[in-house]
């Protein structure tokens, strides 16, 4: 691939970048609709309830209301669909308990919408929900996964003996045994992940606008794809043909996958919408943020080893039991299935088992979180390799080059299914001990012990799988003037699309960003979409585009050869023209879209790209902390990662998706956690109880790449968008238990490890504070 200036490879900075930053960037709140109302969602204050709305009367005479909608109202609507139903132990698909858009008279968290109320202004609305007369009948609830499964535990839903929504499994139990009938010894962790709130800056928000001339809606909002917001909104609850639907995604302010999902409030704007004929608008506030969206993570796993006497890895067995809340949310059992095919994460492992349930609670119901699965996947298998290693005297990096899969036998297939196609896994364990200085660790452990310190160092060895799926397409354009459009169905949330797709363009047509203009999120004007997710739009909505964009070159040199009288081969594309090699003849964009051949069909180019398999992204996370046992605080001092990220497109662009990722990662493992009291009630529904990392918790990152080519993906990249929360969690983690355990023989703690919790394991271990 020719290196162009503005094309693959190059640290291009985000031509969004002035927009966002500069307060012109248009978010769902900032769609300004002459006449719109306001919406407010009356939501619960019960874990589980009946109820009996025995007055809304009231609530729709005072000033400024329009409308007031309950189960009743909403009735005939179909509810929100659990699309990720995976096949049970049985065979047979998991079945999914009903979403209504309204519960009728029961709710089974806190935070469950119960009425949607409209008037002219938000505080209006908001006085009326307190008028209505709610009947409350409490009923028992259940929170946290071992409560929920233990003997005569409260049913979330009758039906689901054991609140267990759903059994399935990953791999071969039989072979699983035999491995462990000839094991020399075995060696298990269990581990916690903890339950989170995505926090994205942008609320979720949406207006609804309905033309009673058309019959159409347009639903602006914020969202990770705007066509699979249609199809559920037409095909699911509305019953609706899809044309009567446009949905409008402009800019979002961050997704890490909670925006992906279907919520009440969307078919509740647009039903009122067209019952008052004006335009509706709702957006959340924090903490609906907290009570309403999806939860991430919420796993408790166990994992055990089976080795042979020199180490090697004979057999894996996991219980993950990962807890769903209260119903099945969009893709809910699907996020602990697919990851636990990443069970085996690096390691070359015989033979390997999971079984999965589904824990059914009275919270808010969990999907999936920035990595969906893998992340959860990689911490078990990470804590379980450190944990063997401390147990048999050896160092982390022995056992784990010792049962790493080799670059020679790579294509490798796992024993739960997925194909790497690539990755050198030693490489970038010791090129990052390298530049960590591993060896230099006890020089810098006695400095902190004569401070009064403890201090403790950890890897992890990660892969994930991303970047598949179904296929996705591009439209390329090039318009009379001689810029580029492109339409695509991928949405972003913050990523740089805009930036990284003219990149792929101006690999091919040797242009500035600012000559492409990228479309996203409206059906209307862009055909097809299956949205952002699984760090896939690079992979696939780039690997369609680049497709896209080379026809268009072809075309392009076609139409130029006629006027220039030169073979096609003759001739290139440099700086926005084609020329004849070796002379100054040439055309540029806009005389060559001005020729009598230039017709729509030759100037426009629409391709798809499926993908065949995952990418297979790889790299190695180590952290070096601090801990004061005076206070139980910890002081990230190093922080390094090598990645293995296939091919980069922008590395400015790579490098601020991976320190993203890795703050996530690194919130979730000291800070972060959604936390329920015994009768339900979130304790952590505000930043003042939810800790979020700031920038004085976040170290200096090294990052690197150290690339092995994709073979499966035509332009050679490996999903970036997830893995640093993928890898830093059990870096962090292992770092802190190596910590601890050098100071006070502690093996073992859980995320999040905050201060209190560490002060504490310390206290009880008998450390002299």
């Amino acid at each position: 691939m020719r290196p162009m200036k503005f094309g693959m490879g190059q640290p291009m900075r985000r031509v969004e970048d002035q927009r966002l930053t500069t307060g012109s960037g248009r978010y769902t709140d900032d769609t300004a609709v002459e006449g719109a109302l306001h919406g407010y969602v009356l939501r619960s204050q019960y874990a589980h309830a009946k109820f009996a709305i025995r007055d809304k009367d009231a609530a729709s005479k005072m000033k400024g209301v329009k409308l007031v909608l309950t189960g009743e109202d909403v009735a005939h609507l179909g509810g929100l669909p659990c699309k990720g139903l995976i096949a049970s132990i049985s065979g047979e698909p998991v079945e999914p308990m009903p979403v209504p858009v309204l519960p009728l008279d029961i709710v089974r968290h806190v935070g469950e919408a119960v009425a949607f109320i409209v008037a002219e202004t938000l505080d209006q609305a908001r006085d009326a929900a307190e008028a209505i007369d709610i009947a409350w009948d409490p009923l028992p609830s259940i929170t946290g996964i071992e409560e929920a499964l233990s003997d005569g535990a409260p049913l979330v839903w009758p039906d689901r003996e054991g609140n267990v929504a759903f059994e399935a499994g990953q791999g071969d139990a039989e072979k699983t045994e035999k491995a462990f009938a000839k094991a020399d010894r075995t060696i298990s962790v269990t581990v916690v992940n903890n339950r989170l709130a995505s926090n994205y800056m942008e609320t979720r928000a949406c207006v609804a606008e309905y033309d009673k001339a058309t019959k159409r809606w347009t639903l602006t909002m914020g969202s990770q794809g705007s066509h699979n917001m249609r199809e559920i909104l037409a095909d699911y609850i509305l019953k609706v043909d899809q044309s009567r639907i446009r949905v409008v995604t402009p800019d979002v302010g961050g997704g890490f996958g909670t925006k992906l999902f279907m919520y009440r409030e969307y078919p509740l704007t647009m039903v009122a919408a067209e019952k008052l004929k004006r335009p509706v608008r709702w957006v959340s506030d924090r903490t609906e943020h907290f009570l309403a969206d999806t939860h991430g993570r919420a796993n408790l796993a166990t994992a055990t080893m089976a080795l042979d006497k020199k180490g090697r890895f004979l057999g894996l067995k996991v219980d993950l039991r990962a807890e769903m809340g209260a119903y099945l949310s969009q893709y809910g059992p699907f996020i602990p299935w697919v990851g636990t095919t990443m069970t085996p994460g690096c390691y070359d492992i015989p033979a390997v088992h999971v079984r999965i349930r589904g824990v059914l609670t009275n919270t808010t119901p969990v999907d999936a979180y920035r990595g969906a699965g893998r992340p959860e996947a990689a911490y078990l298998i990470e804590r379980l390799v450190d944990a063997i290693a401390r147990e048999l005297g050896k160092t982390p990096d022995a056992v784990r080059a010792l049962n790493f899969i080799k670059p020679e036998n790579m294509p490798h297939r796992t024993q739960t299914g997925p194909v790497y196609d690539s990755g050198e896994f030693e490489g970038h364990m010791r090129r990052a001990m390298d530049v960590a200085d591993w060896t230099g660790f006890k020089t810098r452990l006695k400095s902190s012990s004569k401070s009064g310190k403890i201090r403790g160092i950890g890897m992890a060895c990660y892969i994930e799988a991303c970047g598949g799926g179904g296929p996705e397409s591009s439209t390329v354009i090039l318009e009379k003037d001689g810029t580029v459009t492109v339409l695509i169905g991928t949405q972003s949330n913050g990523q740089g699309h805009e930036t990284a797709y003219s990149q792929l363009v101006a690999q091919h047509l040797d242009i500035p960003l600012d000559r492409v203009r990228v479309i996203q999120g409206d059906t209307d004007r862009v055909a097809t979409g299956a949205g952002t997710g699984g760090s896939r739009s690079i992979p696939v909505g780039g690997a369609a585009l680049d497709k896209a964009s080379g026809i268009l070159t072809d075309n392009l040199k076609q139409l130029a050869s006629e006027k220039l009288e030169a073979g096609i081969g003759d001739l290139e594309i440099v700086e926005g023209a084609v020329r004849v090699v070796g002379t100054d003849r040439g055309l540029d964009l806009t005389a060559i879209a001005a020729l009598p051949g230039a017709t729509p069909e030759m100037l426009k180019v629409h391709q798809s790209w499926q993908p065949p398999e995952a990418t297979y992204p790889n790299g190695t996370h180590i952290c070096e902390l601090e801990v004061d046992p005076a206070t139980g605080g910890t002081e990230i001092t190093n922080y390094v990662v090598v990645d293995d990220f296939g091919v980069t497109l922008n590395p400015m662009m790579l490098a601020g998706q991976v320190h993203g990722g890795a703050a996530q990662g690194i919130g979730q493992a000291l800070m972060e956690e959604i936390r329920f009291d015994d009768s339900g009630q979130m304790l952590t529904a505000t930043f003042m109880d939810y800790a979020l990392p700031r920038a004085a918790d976040i170290p200096n990152f090294h990052f690197e790449t150290r690339n092995v080519r994709c073979v499966t993906n035509t332009i050679g990249v490996k999903g970036a968008g997830e893995a640093g929360a993928i890898g830093s969690c059990p870096a962090v983690m292992n770092a802190m238990v190596d910590a601890l355990n050098r100071a006070a023989g502690i093996s073992a703690i859980d995320m999040p490890a905050t201060p209190n919790k560490v002060f504490g394991m310390l206290k009880d271990a008998g450390y002299p504070l």
